[in-house]
């Protein structure tokens, strides 16, 4: 089996790095921030105190830390647990806080805590990461000399007000945020038939893609806490639903390679702008008399779009199944501990060093290892090497803030400024997110009280010694973690790809027939949009994680048109196109699973027979290439994926 050649160098995985999501800037989450941080440091310097404004200030960071774009009942959950959890965390460090006998055991206590609860979901996770932030926060807080019923009561105040501002629209624009998603899949749906090439097409459907997971979270995520008065919900996810039709032609449209009429572009704009208005959706083109299967398909898609069935009200699951479910995962999977544990010992090696430096509140140490390592963030290596970026820009900003002797009005407006950097941080780069808020937190919890040199240059040397901790105990010297871990995950992709070719290629003379064909297919496509981001979050990392990201791209890139080649034959059934034998069809789900078999089994995949059929060709040459991609990277050199079969249940054995 050959060994792909192509090597990353420094410069590119560093260019990877340091790339910023190209997202539109959050006004909407700028402003929030901006309110929550910067008008209680306005208060208190109108009212005399700055530095209780400060301290008020200090509660409202976890809701603008935490601060997601959603539903505002998945916000109001979100938000609510974060901050919930910083002030228990908060607490917990202020009564501790000075007695390194008993703040240690905490810290590290905590630190486990927030790992494991991670495996409970991404609102788990951010409230796991809030209260383990706000406990060694809290641990530095005792210098103030207030007692600790007064402290809490400032981060209560802040907490209260920065919730407030994060919810207040909720009574006039309670469905904008789903209502907008829906509208947002029309937009892509526009964008990509719109597209004059390939690569842009390529574009145009991953985020196609993230645009119909976008409104199909939201949308279930709002109806399973609703009591039944859900009309409006249901009148969305139905429109969403019946669009599955049209997405499927579109997709068919542009893998044959073909482009859309301009009316039907135009349709799916005019249609975008109705729903968002919530007004009355505008009437469908009518098909030309000489359409093809596929065009026809798109036409009728159209006609379908606001006309589908009513969905049963999905049943809300009781909370002691969801603490259930989360205990089994624990159980079940090593991979938690795994992780928990690594984050466990550096916390503790953290806070032994910051006992030895002789730098006052040097819990920016533990800080920063924590944020670092927390397990379902991403690569730890590039958060650890961005982290310290970020960083040095951050201690560069507040050593020229001290530098113009900033007091007064120019400290709430710098406030303001990092407050909104930290908003567009958050959803562009996590090196720019470092580099915000580590001067806000200077000044909140530091400068505000004490206008000291000496903190720039203490978090200076605290961060570099928290990275330093992370790349070595974490990363360098920990078991497997710079070893590839990206094979079983794409086996799995795998597996959502053989049930898709299943049923995606047989007729559905019924509603729930084609329901579990479109279930099929956005199961499939997410599971590759997934894998997609697993993969860029490894490609950064200089190591053969990394080089093996690089390798299998050509993979994923070909399941991907494997999908739509699928899809394209999908659309055409019924239309005058015949189904393909179950035999053929059987073949070709044969040749998947030997696919997932041998990444799992880090083996080169067998020849395996493939159906002669005109009608199956494209989806023959896709699954061909995929083949030959496979081939490419040496399964046997990445023994990770023994390490992932250990740790993960999940990833199975053929």
């Amino acid at each position: 089996m050959s060994t792909p050649r192509r090597e990353i160098a420094a410069p590119h995985w560093l260019v990877q790095l340091l790339r910023s999501t190209p997202v539109p800037i959050p006004w909407n989450m700028v402003a929030r921030a901006v309110l929550a941080l910067a008008v209680p440091l306005a208060v208190g310097y109108a009212l005399g105190d700055i530095g209780v404004g400060a301290l008020v200030s200090t509660g409202a960071l976890p809701t603008v830390l935490s601060e997601s774009a959603g539903p505002y009942r998945y916000r109001a959950r979100r938000l609510g647990g974060a901050t919930a959890a910083a002030g228990l965390g908060y607490f917990a460090g202020l009564i501790t806080g000075g007695v390194p006998a008993a703040s240690i055991p905490v810290v590290v206590g905590v630190a486990a805590v927030s790992a494991l609860i991670s495996a409970a979901g991404s609102n788990a996770s951010v409230a796991g990461l809030q209260m383990f932030v706000f406990c060694v926060l809290g641990t530095g807080q005792h210098v103030t000399g207030l007692r600790v019923e007064v402290l809490l009561g400032y981060f209560c105040a802040g907490a209260a007000w920065s919730l407030l501002i994060a919810l207040a629209t909720w009574t006039f624009r309670a469905t904008s945020p789903e209502r907008g998603a829906v509208a947002h899949v029309y937009v892509e749906l526009a964008a990509m038939l719109s597209a004059t090439d390939e690569a842009t097409s390529r574009v145009a459907r991953h985020q196609l893609t993230t645009a119909m997971n976008t409104a199909y979270d939201r949308l279930l995520t709002a109806r399973s806490w609703l009591s039944g008065r859900d009309a409006t919900y249901r009148q969305l996810l139905n429109l969403l639903s019946a669009s599955t039709p049209a997405v499927e032609a579109s997709v068919a449209m542009v893998n044959a390679g073909r482009h859309a009429p301009d009316d039907v572009i135009d349709h799916f704009i005019a249609t975008s702008a109705a729903v968002l208005a919530n007004q009355e959706l505008p009437e469908p083109p009518e098909a030309p008399e000489d359409a093809d299967p596929v065009l026809a398909a798109l036409y009728a898609g159209l006609a379908r779009i606001g006309k589908g069935d009513n969905r049963k009200r999905r049943e809300v699951q009781p909370w002691h199944k969801r603490l259930r479910g989360w205990a089994g995962s624990l159980v079940s999977g090593p991979l938690t501990w795994f992780a928990a544990l690594r984050l466990t010992l550096c916390v503790a090696i953290a806070e032994v060093v910051a006992l030895l430096v002789p730098f006052e509140r040097s819990y920016w140490i533990t800080l920063t290892v924590g944020i670092v390592l927390k397990p379902d963030f991403g690569s730890v290596f590039g958060r650890a090497v961005l982290r310290g970026i970020g960083t040095v820009i951050g201690v560069g900003i507040g050593a020229a803030v001290l530098a113009a002797g900033g007091e007064g009005w120019l400290l709430v407006l710098l406030i303001a400024v990092f407050a909104g950097g930290v908003a567009v941080g958050k959803v562009r780069n996590y090196g720019i997110l470092s580099a915000f808020v580590t001067p806000l937190i200077i000044l909140q919890m530091d400068l505000a009280s004490t206008g000291s040199w000496n903190i720039v240059l203490a978090r200076l040397v605290d961060t570099v010694l928290g990275c330093a901790i992370v790349l070595l105990f974490g990363y360098l010297l920990w078991p497997g973690s710079r070893r590839p871990q990206v094979g079983g995950r794409l086996a799995d992709s795998l597996d959502s790809l053989v049930k898709y070719v299943d049923k995606g290629l047989v007729l559905a003379p019924s509603g729930e027939a084609r329901l579990d064909r479109s279930r099929a297919r956005r199961r499939a496509y997410r599971a590759l949009a997934d894998l997609r981001t697993a993969f860029q979050q490894v490609v950064v990392e200089p190591s053969a994680a990394g080089r093996q990201a690089v390798a299998w791209w050509p993979v994923i890139a070909g399941l991907e048109r494997v999908a739509d080649a699928v899809t394209e034959v999908g659309v055409t059934l019924g239309r005058g196109a015949p189904a393909p034998d179950e035999a053929d069809i059987a073949l070709l789900t044969a040749a998947l699973a030997e696919l997932a078999a041998a990444v799992r089994e880090e083996r080169d995949p067998a020849e395996m027979p493939m159906p002669d059929n005109e009608q199956l060709s494209g989806v023959v040459d896709q699954i061909g290439a995929a083949f030959d991609a496979v081939r490419g990277p040496d399964l046997v050199e990445r023994a990770p994926l023994r390490l992932v079969r250990r740790f993960l249940p999940y990833h199975r054995r053929a």
